[in-house]
This record gives C-alpha cells, sequence and structure tokens, in this order.
C-alpha cells in the first residue's frame, strides 16, 4: 500500500469516528429526519380540492408544491441580493448614468465660466 492511501485511509477513518462519536450531530440528523418523514407524510395524506371540486392527484400536487417553493426560493433570493447590494452600497446603472449627466452638465458650466472670464480680460484690456 502506497504511503498516500494509507495517510488517506487514516484521515478518512479519523474523520468517520469523530463524526460517529458526536452524538448532538447525529440526534440532529435524526430529528431532520423525523421531521421531513412527517412532512412528506402529512402532503401524502392532504387532499386538495381545485376550483372545480375534484381532488388534485398526487404529480399534481407536487407540481404546485415544487412551483410555491421556486416562488419563494426566487422571493427570497431577491430579497437577499437587495440587502446584499444595500450593505456594499454598490452603485445602480441609473445612479452612475446620474451622475454622468452632472458631470456634463459641469463641464458645460465651467466652458461658460471660463469664456466669460476670457470675455471680461478682452474688455479690461481695450
Amino acid at each position: 500500500m502506497k504511503a498516500k492511501t494509507f495517510l488517506e485511509l487514516a484521515s478518512l477513518s479519523t474523520a468517520l469516528y469523530t463524526i460517529s462519536k458526536d452524538t448532538k450531530l447525529m440526534e440532529k440528523l435524526e430529528a431532520l429526519s423525523e421531521s421531513g418523514k412527517e412532512k412528506i407524510n402529512h402532503f401524502m395524506k392532504d387532499v386538495v380540492i381545485d376550483e372545480n371540486g375534484k381532488e388534485i392527484e398526487f404529480l399534481d400536487r407536487l407540481a404546485l408544491k415544487a412551483q410555491e417553493t421556486k416562488d419563494d426560493l426566487e422571493t427570497k433570493i431577491g430579497e437577499m441580493a437587495t440587502a446584499f447590494y444595500a450593505k456594499i452600497n454598490v452603485a445602480h446603472t441609473d445612479k452612475i448614468l446620474l451622475l454622468q449627466s452632472k458631470l456634463d452638465q459641469l463641464q458645460k458650466d465651467v466652458s461658460l465660466v471660463e469664456a466669460r472670464i476670457n470675455q471680461l480680460e478682452k474688455t479690461q484690456n481695450s
């Protein structure tokens, strides 16, 4: 056996031993598993009726639940992205365009002021 393989096996066995000894982790995984089982059983037993008064089949309910989950996920991602951008104070494209237009206007104003100063200097020298 190569030394590298032996070392990998030793580290893997150590990691597995550590995980198996961590009873809190195992209890948490068991609780999550039981919770998931209960939710799936509740979902399976739940009867959903559509607008026509007919019972919706399991696969259709599953598709509806998947769509709801997708919509919730998109909403949460949007909220998190908004919060992230607010935290790092990213300048949006609109703000950049507004600042660019202000800069252009200031450059025009400076040009006008320079022209006025040149005109005043010409009149004073005459």
